[in-house]
């Protein structure tokens, strides 16, 4: 586990009224009891969508086997690697559009290029619709990145929120050898377990001011049926240990104020059990998805920039065996 030293604590970090203005905006990843899912929908695209990307950052449409998908590729970047981002938007919402702009930050930060797809959404698109589009793009990058180089692809997985399910549900059902040319997998304040029965989630009062466990487990009722949110498929935290024995690396970046923390350790432990390296990197006093609030809180930058070093020195050495 790994705690961020960059904390309001050590004088450092955002101040409160900065604080404040980022909560505000991450709002908009937040359906209230209320609303009807379209809504959020609207929030997130007004919220998100940003037509500027980072200086020499290229961004190109793509079909891949049918499926829309942003193709983002900064000017340095590695031959052999590449990331697949699968968006949060809590099953029923976010798009290319509204994540474009982070993942065009997150591919300069790790010289990689990332494929950004526009997958199928809840709840006209329940389970497992979303993870069936996300197995095509990811078969058909591992062919096309095998037919370019005879040596294995460098494949990296990354997801924030609810895609984090969407991702380790793909680890769990790609045969062993598309399975290998994972080398690791990146998730950001994921949400890894839907079912109402969880100890994880019992303290309904617990928020960090954005998430609470009913929102979570709100969001798993409109991706599948009740009696599935327990399958590890939707709720990774129920993966047994033999199948996370055959796990890539994975790097979890959180808010430590956030509900899911207690959770994210117990899956660190149990990958730690199995031999699988887990690095859980929690900034202490932020929130859900902070590394999307750039414009107020400093630690959003240093966020991603983290991820790209993790990313880069990770795999540093087998490309350039």
């Amino acid at each position: 586990m790994r705690f961020s030293p960059y904390s309001e604590e050590s004088g450092g970090g955002a101040g409160k009224a900065d604080k404040r203005r980022a909560l505000k905006k991450l709002k908009a990843f937040i359906l209230s009891p209320k609303q009807e899912p379209a809504s959020l929908i609207d929030k997130i695209e007004q919220t998100f969508i940003s037509y500027h990307l980072p200086a020499r950052v290229d961004c190109r449409e793509k079909k891949i086997d049918g499926i829309l998908c942003d193709v983002i590729s900064p000017e340095v970047m590695a031959s052999k690697r590449i990331i697949i981002y699968v968006h949060g938007g809590s099953f029923i919402a976010g798009s290319r559009a509204s994540w474009r702009s982070f993942c065009a930050s997150l591919a300069s930060e790790c010289s990689t290029q990332v494929i950004l797809p526009e997958y199928r959404l809840a709840p006209d698109y329940p389970y497992p619709a979303a993870l069936e589009d996300i197995q095509i793009v990811f078969r058909k990058t591992y062919e096309k990145l095998l037919l370019q180089d005879d040596r294995e692809p460098h494949i990296i997985l990354a997801a924030d929120g609810a895609g984090a399910s969407i991702v380790l549900a793909l680890v769990q059902t790609l045969k062993e050898e598309l399975r290998q040319a994972i080398r690791n997998v990146v998730l950001l304040s994921p949400w890894m377990d839907f079912d109402p029965q969880s100890p994880f989630l019992a303290d309904k009062k617990a928020t960090d001011g954005l998430v609470t466990a009913d929102f979570i487990t709100t969001c798993g009722h409109f991706y599948t049926s009740e009696e599935n949110l327990a399958n590890p498929l939707i709720s990774p935290l129920h993966i047994a240990a033999d199948q996370l024995a055959q796990f890539p690396p994975l790097y979890i970046q959180c808010g430590g104020d956030e509900p899911t923390t207690t959770g994210l350790q117990s899956f660190q432990k149990k990958l730690a059990e199995q031999g699988i390296d887990c690095i859980l990197d929690i900034w202490p006093g932020m929130m859900f998805m902070f590394q999307m609030a750039h414009e107020y809180l400093p630690q959003a930058h240093l966020a991603v920039q983290r991820v790209g070093s993790y990313i880069q020195n990770f795999n540093k050495t087998e490309e350039t065996e």
